[in-house]
């Protein structure tokens, strides 16, 4: 791997690890960074999937006192059984309609128009939702500020809302950390329970990409695949623990304006031919 590609390549990880978790949508930042870049291809497109494994390993060791915990406990810990019953029933939804409409979806959505329109109605929806949770906790607190407040019924509604994630420009953290906040979670509560969800549906389409892609690979691209995902580590690393504090004391509202800035440039940039945004 020749030095050209592989700063390519750290770019690319660090692009991923930096947006994965915020709400506003990896792919639409990848799309752009691999454009600019003059990275694309089919093969290209496996690699962006790939990668989201590092930034998962950051959330696993950010995580990992709890994470140990929680598989140690789950022969005979209640609450342990009951997260993890959680995240799984939530991790459903996007799990079953990405395999039965992913072709759709890439044949008609993976476009121009309707990737924007996802990064501004997003935005937008964002902006609802925090205007909503503010007013709502001038009459009450949110019914579940800790993990171990929730339910059977608000982990399906987290995945429901998760699964709106499978439009391109949506933003997988975005749409689960939002949709929690709509149903009652707490800022803090619903950003950590995104991360715990991204680990079993990041890991499940990482290998699921591979599997399809088994035989367009080689060991020769393990080089190419491995410093993208340190790199993704790297980046996710420092954005989960900034993120954390971040929404301690502030909302979401400044990525919401930043989609709606992105959404209006992809739709100038595609107009005028800038940007291939169907790779």
């Amino acid at each position: 791997m020749d030095f050209s590609l592989a700063l390519k390549v750290i770019i690319m990880g660090i692009v991923e690890g930096l947006t994965e978790f915020l709400p506003i949508s990896s792919t639409g930042h990848l799309i752009l960074a691999g454009s600019l870049l003059d990275f694309t291809g089919e093969k290209v497109k496996v690699f962006e999937i790939v990668i989201q494994a590092g930034a998962i390993f950051a959330v696993c060791w950010e995580y990992r006192q709890r994470i140990i915990s929680l598989v140690t406990g789950l022969g005979s810990d209640i609450k342990a059984q009951r997260f993890a019953l959680h995240v799984i029933v939530a991790f459903l939804p996007a799990a079953v309609l990405g395999l039965m409409f992913s072709k759709y979806i890439k044949a008609y959505l993976f476009k121009p128009v309707p990737v924007a329109l996802a990064f501004i109605l997003g935005g937008i929806f964002i902006l609802w939702t925090e205007r909503r949770h503010q007013r709502n906790a001038q009459i009450r607190a949110p019914h579940i500020d800790n993990l171990d407040d929730m339910r059977l019924i608000d982990a399906l509604k987290i995945g429901l809302a998760q699964a709106f994630a499978l439009i391109p420009g949506t933003s997988r953290s975005g749409a689960s950390i939002i949709g929690g906040m709509w149903f009652g979670m707490s800022r803090k509560a619903a950003t950590e329970f995104s991360f715990f969800l991204a680990i079993p549906t990041l890991l499940g389409a990482t290998v699921y990409s591979l599997y399809k892609a088994r035989n367009e690979l080689s060991s020769a691209d393990i080089p190419m695949f491995g410093l993208g995902t340190i790199a993704a580590f790297i980046s996710a690393f420092f954005c989960v623990r900034w993120l954390l504090r971040y929404v301690s004391t502030h909302n979401f509202n400044a990525f919401a304006w930043y989609r709606i800035a992105f959404g209006c440039m992809i739709l100038i940039t595609a107009y005028t031919g800038v940007i291939n945004w169907a790779e």
